[in-house]
């Protein structure tokens, strides 16, 4: 995987640009956390989507927005949104291209390429949009549906990120 952005657009459900694009967002968002999700069913992704609802403020606190993608077609995700309300992108990646792009977790071989609920496990990519181009600043890879980082880690580590010094590589 590069450590530059991959770019995408994918149907948002919820808060913010539709279609989402990281380039649609405010210039004064310098972070954007992608929580890539395994499947519509998973009770741990839609335990973490009420989580970081509920964290949203820190979140934005910290110049950046969570972003949350489902592999998954967009009536699907709508019902994630109809049903928690939530105060962020949501966005729908029905051929998970984008989680492919971005490396997520697939196990169990050919079982788990045909199916997510088998073998696509959750992910986090923080993108630093204060780089020119944007780059790639934190991954964390679970190797199960429990394996994905709490909201203080990644608040912590936002933190650390908004104090190093910004370097372009331009």
């Amino acid at each position: 995987m590069s450590t530059r952005l991959t770019d995408f657009s994918l149907p948002n459900v919820s808060a913010g640009p539709d279609p989402f694009s990281v380039a649609t967002l405010s210039e004064e968002i310098e972070f954007v956390v992608l929580f890539f999700q395994r499947d519509h069913y998973c009770t741990n992704c839609r335990k973490q989507v009420q989580a970081i609802a509920e964290q949203i403020d820190a979140f934005h606190e910290h110049n950046a927005e969570a972003v949350s993608i489902v592999p998954e077609p967009v009536e699907r995700v709508a019902e994630w949104q109809s049903k928690y309300d939530l105060p962020y992108p949501l966005l729908a990646d029905p051929a998970a291209e984008t989680g492919e792009a971005y490396d997520q977790p697939v196990r169990f071989g050919i079982l788990g390429r045909f199916s997510d609920f088998f073998g696509r496990m959750p992910a986090v990519v923080i993108l630093d949009r204060r780089l020119s181009p944007t780059e790639i600043a934190y991954t964390y890879k679970g190797s199960s549906t429990f394996d994905r980082p709490d909201i203080k880690t990644l608040l912590t580590e936002l933190e650390s990120l908004q104090a190093a010094p910004e370097v372009d590589v331009s």
